[in-house]
Formats: structure tokens, C-alpha cells, sequence
């Protein structure tokens, strides 16, 4: 038998479901092709990671650190003693646990566990979602052996074009839709009427749920019913809208039902949201978040619906223009069928595989 202790691997990245999904899918697939490889994550003890990780039955190391807000924060004064204490836990963690190889998916979390990891002799693999990279990627960039990309664009924001590999955003195993009427079922719901998904990422989307509330009157007149995700931070705002055509939700665990119930969905443009649409087909009017670096939700939203792989809608034209499209386009068929087709051509489906293997390889070496 292989000896079981080379096939250690540490991932660490979360604060939001955009930077922890592709590293859970990543640790699916590493575990599907070397059942006996041992996983570790590293993330934040208050947010989306420490709940999902367990129950996606992988152990889960949490740490205390937050992020450095770029504008006046008195939390600033205490970031450097957040980033001490937990850069000593991480390496820590790293001694006992001695990975082979350390999984970066982004966000600051990742920092100080892939630097301790590093120190302690681990190969390094990060993984950046988006088009315009974070800054934790970047500064990691020297202490990496390879950085696995989403978008081509992407390659211009680091310096080492040898680690550099598009390999796609990895989505989750055995993601698929199922049969319709019954996960419509799963929301309490009417399999008869067309069904619109609204996501606006874990934390929520304040316009999106503003434009929801103020257009909901309209949508559900016309027999659209509304599975709404408003995110943990807006879900007491709106959870009085819940009725028997309106789901209001802080969080969706079982999102392959939410995509197999729906005819259309409404979102942000995340780099994650898009791999699983894409992977999935599934007809989606994106409204690009402004709050971005360097505007790239809207840029991986244009590319898409200039090939008309989906709809677009301006943050700032959502109350507006919200009712009209989503109406006609749930109700036009060719349409959605277009747009089906066209945004397939985004997916890259062996992008967790591809990785998982990179993985496994630079274990065997190190």
C-alpha cells in the first residue's frame, strides 16, 4: 500500500462561498482518486467555512484573522496582532500536521496558512477565481509551485509566467440538476409556475435584495414565484416577504435542488456562480457587483452576454429594469434555450479533476 502520509494535503481560503466551494471541490476530487489522503482545512472561525467544511466531512482548523480594510478602520490598529497570532497558530498546525502539499483558494485567511505551510516544507498551489487577482495571491505568488487560473486575463497581474496554468474554476462533484417538480417540492412550491432563483452570494447583495422587495409585487402577479436567497446580513430585513410563492432564505445548503427548481437566475457574477452556471446550462440575468477590484464582475458578465451566454442587468438600472426582463425572459423559451447552449461554452468541467491530479503529483515529488 502507498504510504498514506504522502498524500497530506492543507487547503485554506474562505470568507465567502467564491473562494471556499473551488477548494472543496478540489478536496472532493483529491479524495475521490486517493481515498486514503488525508485533508486538512485552515479558515476563519466565524465565517461560511467554519459550518461547511464539517459538513462536507473534512477536519477544520479555525483561526482568528480579519482583513485590512483599505479606507480609515480602527480595526486596522489590531490587524497586525490578528496577523502575528494567527500566522504562530498556522504554524503550529503546520508542524503537527506536516502537509505535503498546501492548497491556497484566496482571501486573507489563506495568507498566513499558506506562508506557514510554505516555512514548514509544503508545495504550494493557489487557486484565483477571478479575472483580477487578490492581493493575498499576489504576495504568495513566490512561495508557489503553480497558480491555477480562471481567466486567461488573469495571467498579466503576476510576474512568474511558468507557474501560471488556465485551468477553470473548479465546481463541486456530482453537481447536476435533478428532476424539477421535486426539488420545486424541496421549497414548498408549485411545480406548475415558472420559478426565479435570486443569489446574492452568503453575506447577500443589498441591491439585489432591495430591488427584489420593491419588484416583488410585479413577479409574482404575473405567476413567478421566488426562491430568494437574501444572505446572512439582510435575512431579518426581509424574511417577512416569505408567502407561499416567496421562499426567503439567509442561506441555501442544498443548492443542487435551488438550480434544478429554477427556470431562471438572478445574480451576482462571481467567478464561482459562473462555473456552476455554466456547468449546469442554466439561463441567468447577471448584475455585476460594483464593489469590486478592478470592475471584474462586470467584465466576466460582459463576456458572457456579448455571446449571449446570459442577460445583463447594471447595478444601477436593477430597480428599473428588474420587473420588465426577467418577465419576458422567463416566459420566452427560445431565449432561454439560447442562452442554455451559449453559456455551456464557459464551462471548463475538468478543472477540479485537473487540479486534484496537479496536486497529487507535486505529493509524490515532495
Amino acid at each position: 500500500m502507498k504510504n498514506k502520509t504522502k498524500y497530506r494535503f492543507l487547503f485554506a481560503g474562505g470568507g465567502t462561498g467564491g473562494h471556499l466551494y473551488p477548494a472543496l471541490a478540489v478536496a472532493q476530487q483529491i479524495q475521490a482518486l486517493i481515498p486514503e489522503a488525508e485533508i486538512l482545512f485552515i479558515g476563519s472561525k466565524d465565517k461560511i467555512e467554519s459550518r461547511v467544511v464539517p459538513e462536507y466531512g473534512f477536519d477544520f482548523r479555525g483561526i482568528t484573522i480579519s482583513g485590512f480594510a483599505r479606507k480609515f478602520d480602527l480595526n486596522n490598529l489590531v490587524f497586525p496582532f490578528k496577523l502575528i497570532y494567527s500566522s504562530i497558530k498556522c504554524l503550529i498546525i503546520n508542524f503537527t500536521y506536516k502537509p505535503k502539499v498546501a492548497i491556497g483558494s484566496g482571501a486573507y485567511v489563506s495568507g498566513p496558512a499558506i506562508w506557514a505551510a510554505s516555512v514548514m516544507g509544503a508545495k504550494i498551489i493557489l487557486l484565483e477565481q477571478n479575472s483580477y487577482p487578490g492581493v493575498t495571491n499576489r504576495i504568495l505568488e513566490k512561495r508557489a509551485e503553480q497558480i491555477h487560473l480562471s481567466f486567461e486575463e488573469s495571467k498579466k497581474y503576476f510576474r512568474d509566467e511558468k507557474k501560471l496554468i488556465v485551468s477553470g474554476n473548479p465546481i463541486r462533484l456530482n453537481l447536476s440538476i435533478q428532476n424539477r417538480d421535486e426539488s420545486i417540492k424541496k421549497f414548498g412550491l408549485d411545480p406548475t409556475k415558472k420559478t426565479l432563483l435570486v443569489l446574492g452570494g452568503s453575506g447577500g447583495a443589498k441591491s439585489i435584495n432591495e430591488a427584489i422587495a420593491q419588484n416583488i409585487l410585479q413577479l409574482t402577479t404575473m405567476g413567478i414565484q421566488i426562491i430568494w436567497q437574501t444572505g446572512k446580513y439582510y435575512f431579518e430585513t426581509y424574511k417577512g416577504y416569505n408567502t407561499n410563492s416567496v421562499k426567503t432564505l439567509a442561506f441555501i445548503d442544498d443548492m443542487q435542488s435551488a438550480y434544478s427548481a429554477c427556470d431562471l437566475v438572478l445574480a451576482r457574477s462571481g467567478a464561482t456562480t459562473i462555473a456552476e452556471l455554466a456547468h449546469l446550462g442554466l439561463p441567468v440575468v447577471f448584475v455585476p457587483s460594483k464593489n469590486v477590484a478592478a470592475d471584474h464582475q462586470f467584465k466576466n458578465a460582459k463576456a458572457i452576454s456579448d455571446t449571449n451566454g446570459a442577460e445583463l442587468i447594471e447595478d444601477d438600472k436593477l430597480m428599473n429594469e428588474l420587473s420588465e426582463i426577467v418577465i419576458k425572459l422567463i416566459n420566452d423559451e427560445d431565449r432561454l434555450l439560447a442562452i442554455k447552449t451559449n453559456i455551456k461554452n464557459f464551462a471548463k468541467p475538468l478543472a477540479a479533476n485537473n487540479i486534484a491530479k496537479a496536486a497529487i503529483l507535486l505529493a509524490e515529488q515532495n
